[in-house]
């Protein structure tokens, strides 16, 4: 089944973990996200950044890589629940693109036993969160 939602930024944090130059560096970031569409959900995340090159003035044009790990709540296709997800991703150009994987056994009430791949895209044109799940 596929699953389709634009999203929000509610919160963004994020601190310098370590700096390898003044271009380059690692970060956390703790981040909320609000999702509207198939999926009505919170997601929270926490990421570990690593920035190629971090631009200080413009961060739209720095380039990084980044891990997360992130717990969706809500509905999907009308069904509650929660269930976590693995993040891989990279940002370059001022747009993020991520590829995600439900992490088996995390699903909780109408979502237990879900399984699947995902991804999502921040651009200038929107954020787009997309699900390829099943329910077991």
């Amino acid at each position: 089944m596929k699953a389709t939602a634009t999203y929000s930024v509610v919160q963004w944090k994020e601190d310098p973990w370590q700096t390898i130059s003044p271009e380059m560096r690692m970060t956390k970031a703790s981040v909320e996200y609000a999702l509207k569409g198939d999926i009505e959900a919170k997601v929270t995340e926490e990421y570990l950044m690593f920035y190629e090159y971090f631009d200080a003035k413009d961060q739209h044009k720095s380039s990084a890589e980044y891990i997360g790990m992130m717990r969706l709540e809500g509905k999907v296709a009308g069904k509650s629940g929660s269930f976590a997800l693995d993040d891989s991703g990279f940002f370059e150009g001022g747009a993020a693109f991520s590829t995600l994987r439900i992490l088996d056994g995390s699903g909780t009430g109408e979502l237990k036993g879900i399984t699947g791949t995902g991804k999502y895209r921040a651009d200038p044109k929107g954020n787009q969160f997309e699900l390829e799940y099943q329910l077991g």
